[in-house]
């Protein structure tokens, strides 16, 4: 692969990031920040923050999307810090961490900057006032990184403790910890179907459905110390960036490795971007440089070699860009192979081998097609002998030839004779019906005797007639149930006509059903549905559908009677509801409402909180979210009075009466041991006080100080 731009900077490339503008942000290890054209890489302008990282293996320094703010650890990595991009001011300062601060992010819309630690706490601090708002569920080790969904309902932590924590952002809810990594787990990436993807310090990486927490997939070929990762639009491919300079890529439908060795840089790979624009890959490198790759190069070239129908060449184009394989090009080349392989075929059914081999031309000099020339060609030198034994009636002989060459099954006389078995079959089955039939039954199918897999059937069908009947009853009574729980039993079922029948049936069902839900005809598209659920092979998607349309009726059932505590409740269940135009609508009116929320928690003003979020005291789902703003009102409320000089007793009351309302959060210890220097001869101690939790927290304990 060759770059399309290249560019040196002399330093470490720490952070790529397409800001929403169209700039591309470069950060390098001494922390100068630079806003680049992404097309050909040339500088805008910049500034210096003259932060010098040794140790940038994890998101050290981090921006947010709208190239606001940006945060970054100390030197010394005691500290992060969060900064104004405009004013180049610092907002605040996180010194909480027990231990060295390891990684920083933001979240993508731009609300919370995130602080990690070695002692394995989070914590989120609201962006435009500085404070902490909350904390995400402790790890028991270092954590290495942070990741978010694409729509900011989801953060996830990993650690050292090969735990990976997911916690919502709509709920203020922890959803679960994902456990199946062997070592520490380093790297993470949300990627598209509420999947997740994680990578430890033993190169394993996992495939994560987020939802159920099971693993989907464990990549295979990693052989690196991965530093990076990133994905292209629509997550189609991933790319692994290694210490040792390669970049990996994988199909992220079938997760097949395409290319260990897709690019090969000089040094390691400390930063990744990709540009959806042009589809170009961005990397960062240890030595200081950026290069861009067009993950389609040789696209041109393969359309040029299409219309001289050099087709071989376009084999090794795609051999040595494996993206190709996923052009339409490609695909072009790909669909003319097969319709020339089964053209061949039939000239080798018909004992054309100079046709056959006039057509396989076009492809003998590829390597992988002329394998597969010459084994076709192997195959039907016997298919003379097949054809002979068909026409004999021998076919015990023919079936047996069948067998032993597969490909003889795609010929028009193997499917004829199947046509001829399903004829006869068909023919026993109205002789088993009569009592007396058997013995014609028995006369019809006397020529498939020998027949491995038609003896079997040929036997359950004598000795079982009365199942038949019952299957056929069942059928005719459209007593699905049955039908199934006899097929279970007996699998011979399936050979008959009317098991064709019946599946038939269940893919038109699921059909119109599919035509009626996108008319918007829920209800029909329910009875349908419920049909289908008794066929084994829809069971578990019409389950899903089931519970999607009742989700997405209650909602807009919610919508319609302005019920809307119950229309956010259900956007929780169904995320997908947020994507609609109702959904959207109470999103931003949300956001919007708790921007509100937050600028009087900044304040303590308790009151304007409850005005500000009073539409949301009855929406369970949101009462979590509520609380933490409560939470962080109220510390507001005792710090200001610990500077304002309140007494000692005035205080001790207000800790009593956070601990009763929210319990020993990260924020009431910090204050706890500042209290104490203070007043060293308190008596208070929080593990002896009375404790509630943010879980238990409900509207009805609000009130206008926390020192009352």
């Amino acid at each position: 692969m060759n770059f399309v731009t290249r560019k040196g900077i002399n330093k470490a490339v720490i952070l790529l990031k397409i800001l929403g503008d169209g700039r591309l942000i470069v950060v390098d290890n001494e922390t100068t920040i630079r806003f680049m054209k992404v097309d050909d890489l040339s500088l805008i302008n910049g500034f210096k923050v003259n932060i010098k990282h040794q140790y940038y293996k994890t998101s050290v320094v981090t921006y947010s999307n709208d190239g606001k703010y940006f945060a970054t650890l100390t030197a010394d990595h005691k500290e992060s810090c969060l900064y104004n991009a405009m004013t180049k001011k610092r907002i605040t300062k996180v010194d909480r961490h027990h231990g060295e601060a390891s990684c920083v992010g933001i979240d993508p819309l731009n609300r919370y900057m995130f602080s990690c630690g070695d002692d394995g706490k989070t914590f989120a601090i609201d962006i435009k006032s500085g404070k902490l708002v909350f904390t995400l569920p402790a790890h028991v080790d270092t954590i290495n990184d942070i990741a978010f969904s694409e729509n900011g309902n989801w953060v996830a932590t990993c650690s050292y403790d090969r735990k990976i924590s997911i916690f919502s952002l709509v709920t203020m809810t922890a959803k679960t910890k994902l456990k199946a990594h062997a070592a520490a787990v380093i790297k993470m990436k949300f990627i598209k179907g509420n999947r997740l993807v994680s990578i430890d310090k033993n190169s394993s990486a996992i495939i994560w459905d987020m939802y159920t927490g099971k693993v989907i997939e464990r990549l295979q070929g990693i052989h690196d110390d991965v530093r990076q990762l990133t994905t292209n639009k629509d997550d189609q491919f991933l790319f692994l960036g290694t210490a040792l300079g390669y970049i990996l890529v994988y199909d992220l439908t079938t997760y097949e490795l395409l290319s260990p060795k897709y690019i090969k840089i000089a040094s390691a790979i400390t930063a990744l971007e990709f540009n959806n624009e042009n589809h170009q890959l961005i990397i960062g490198t240890d030595d200081g440089f950026i290069m861009s790759y067009n993950i389609y190069e040789g696209e041109e070239k393969l359309k040029d070699l299409l219309k001289n129908k050099k087709f071989e060449a376009i084999q090794k184009e795609a051999q040595f860009n494996p993206i190709l394989a996923y052009t339409q090009i490609y695909n072009l080349v790909s669909n003319l192979w097969e319709n020339i392989l089964k053209k061949a075929k039939i000239a080798l059914q018909n004992n054309d081998m100079d046709r056959a081999l006039l057509l396989f031309n076009t492809f003998k000099n590829i390597p992988s097609k002329n394998k597969i020339i010459q084994k076709t060609i192997a195959d039907y030198a016997e298919f003379s002998k097949f054809s002979k034994f068909a026409k004999e009636g021998k076919l015990a002989l023919a079936y047996s030839l069948a067998n032993t060459y597969p490909a003889y099954k795609d010929s028009k006389l193997y499917k004829a004779l199947e046509e001829r078995w399903k004829k006869t079959f068909m023919q026993a089955q109205k002789y088993i019906l009569n009592p007396k039939g058997i013995d014609a039954a028995k006369e019809v199918l006397k020529p498939y005797r020998g027949i491995s897999e038609k003896t079997k059937l040929i036997q359950e069908l004598l000795t079982q007639g009365e199942v038949y009947k019952r299957f056929r009853t069942a059928i005719g009574q459209k007593d699905f149930a049955i039908c199934f729980e006899l097929i279970k039993q007996h699998n011979f079922l399936k050979e008959f006509p009317e098991y064709d029948i019946l599946m038939n049936y269940a893919d038109t069902l699921y059909i119109k059903s599919q035509e009626l839900l996108a008319k918007g005809d829920n209800n029909s598209a329910i009875k349908m549905l419920r049909i289908l659920s008794v066929f084994d092979d829809f069971k578990e998607e019409v389950k899903i559908l089931m519970h999607d349309i009742e989700i997405r009726q209650k909602f807009f059932n919610a919508i319609e009677n302005e019920e809307y505590n119950k229309a956010y409740d259900y956007m929780t269940q169904n995320e997908e509801l947020q994507e609609t135009p109702e959904g959207e609508k109470l999103q931003t009116q949300w956001y919007d409402d708790l921007a509100k929320a937050n600028a009087y928690a900044v304040n303590g003003d308790a009151l304007n909180v409850k005005k500000a979020l009073s539409a949301y005291m009855n929406t369970s789902v949101k009462i979590r979210a509520i609380a933490t703003v409560f939470a962080w009102t109220y510390m507001v409320q005792l710090e200001d009075s610990a500077r304002n000089d309140a007494s000692q007793l005035a205080l001790e009351k207000g800790i009593k009466n956070y601990m009763l309302n929210f319990g020993l959060l990260e924020q009431i210890e910090s204050y706890f041991m500042l209290f104490k220097k203070k007043y060293p001869a308190t008596k208070l101690n929080l593990e002896h006080l009375t404790q509630g939790s943010l879980s238990m927290w409900r509207p009805s304990m609000i009130v206008e100080s926390i020192l009352d």
